[in-house]
């Protein structure tokens, strides 16, 4: 539960209503979180029982690998050792860096970086059960603020029904900008899949991994409500606003709501808030990547060194996620980059559902997903597949991007698939033998 919380608290739900106010009333806005709550409660399901039929680490990559083709495997593990993980353990460190230079102007955000991301790579390389208990302090200590800032909202601000309008405000339903903005929610609920990267490591993989999931996922969801609550009820379009100036002023909705409850001292709680659980992310990302690129390594795909030894961490593989962190921390600008990773992301959690459902009706191996694991992996699918056409469609250039990015790693895939081919050592995952 802890990964997956961790995982899925970020910067995103502080800053996600106040785009959201330009163009939905405060109804239409928190219609538009609870549907993202069931959209990532549906995916954890259809994970879940995934999880039940190949019970092993690797997220994507082990999924797709087994269940529908290796080459896809192969592209979902490569979007995660470059996208799904490095990338946003940059983003996430550089934006701690920020918020704490907003306490203490000689702080540097990218050497604040560095330090987190070396910090928690060595943390993590330590050992197991010291890694586990670092993790859930930082958890913990993340609950315990989104909870008191939950509270002082409640406690110190407006609590009546809003009666704001958005600047620009449809005569009917606004579709377009109400799907456009559900396609960003879904980035504030990703990582409610945190759990499988590290299947293995359960003592009872096949119950544990649902539990884990559905639960830290409906944690989640019911403190998002509440937070979007407080902020559609205090908070008007136009100081929602400040949102725009983030990447620059650092300041989020929270900090608003603390500034006006509190006073200066609130909004410097909330900076502390910021920096917690960004640090916490990254430390949940340095546990579970890993993860994906030591099966990689037992299936040939990456150098056998990175795979690790039972029982201890993949340290080769924790070492190489934080040395390319490292460099994009200080060799790109990323915050664009990520708008166009979330496309990727999600149509590889979306495949990745979508093979219950080719499982189910190819008949292979006589595997048999529940059917409260389709019936969620269909309205999955639904509402996925429509994001992503209103994301597709926003920016037509994703298409070529997306399509770029497939493209080299397929290459990459047949040229390591011929190369250990040659070698007499094709990679055959260790499910599809048992």
């Amino acid at each position: 539960m802890g990964m997956v919380i961790a995982n899925m608290i970020g910067a995103g739900v502080f800053l996600s209503t106040g785009f959201m106010a330009q163009d939905l009333n405060p109804k239409q806005i928190l219609l538009a979180w609870v549907i993202g709550a069931f959209l990532a409660l549906a995916g954890a399901r259809a994970y879940a029982g995934i999880a039940q039929i190949v019970p092993h680490s690797g997220g994507e990559y082990r999924y797709l690998s087994t269940l529908v083709h290796p080459a896809l495997g192969y592209l979902a593990g490569w979007a995660s050792l470059l996208l799904g993980f490095s990338a946003p353990i940059a983003i996430d460190a550089i934006a701690a860096g920020a918020f704490a230079n907003t306490l203490a102007h000689w702080i540097n955000p990218k050497l604040f970086a560095a330090a987190v991301i070396v910090l928690l790579t060595a943390v993590h390389a330590i050992g197991l059960r010291f890694s586990v208990n670092a993790q859930n302090a930082l958890v913990f200590i993340k609950i315990i603020l989104v909870v008191g800032f939950v509270i002082v909202g409640l406690a110190g601000g407006h609590n009546a029904w809003p009666t704001w309008k958005p600047p620009s405000q449809s005569s009917g339903f606004p579709l377009g900008p109400f799907m456009q903005n559900l396609f960003y929610i879904a980035f504030a609920f990703s990582g409610w899949n945190a759990a499988v990267y590290a299947a293995s490591e359960f003592k009872n993989p096949k119950r544990d991994v649902p539990r884990a999931m559905l639960l830290g996922c409906g944690l989640v969801g019911i403190l998002y409500l509440f937070v979007n609550w407080v902020f559609v009820a205090n908070l008007t379009p136009e100081q929602c606003k400040v949102v725009f100036t983030y990447e620059t002023a650092r300041v989020t909705l929270g900090h608003l709501i603390m500034k006006n409850v509190v006073g200066d001292f609130g909004a410097a709680c909330m900076s502390v808030l910021a920096i917690i659980a960004f640090i916490s992310a990254v430390s949940a990302m340095t546990f579970l990547g890993p993860r994906v690129y030591a099966a990689m390594a037992r299936d040939g795909f990456l150098p056998r060194r990175l795979q690790g030894k039972e029982g201890k961490p993949p340290i080769g593989a924790v070492a190489l996620q934080g040395g390319i962190a490292l460099f994009l921390v200080f060799a790109y600008q990323l915050g664009e980059v990520l708008n166009s990773v979330g496309a990727i992301l999600t149509l590889f959690s979306a495949l990745t559902v979508f093979s219950l459902f080719w499982i189910r009706f190819r008949k292979i191996n006589r595997l048999k997903p529940e059917f409260a694991a389709l019936a969620a992996g269909f309205f999955y699918l639904i509402l996925s597949g429509v994001m992503l056409y209103f994301g597709f469609k926003k920016s037509p250039t994703l298409n070529l991007w997306v399509g770029a990015s497939i493209l080299t790693a397929l290459i990459g895939y047949f040229i390591t698939r011929k190369r250990k081919a040659r070698n007499g050592c094709v990679a055959v995952p260790e499910e599809v033998t048992r």
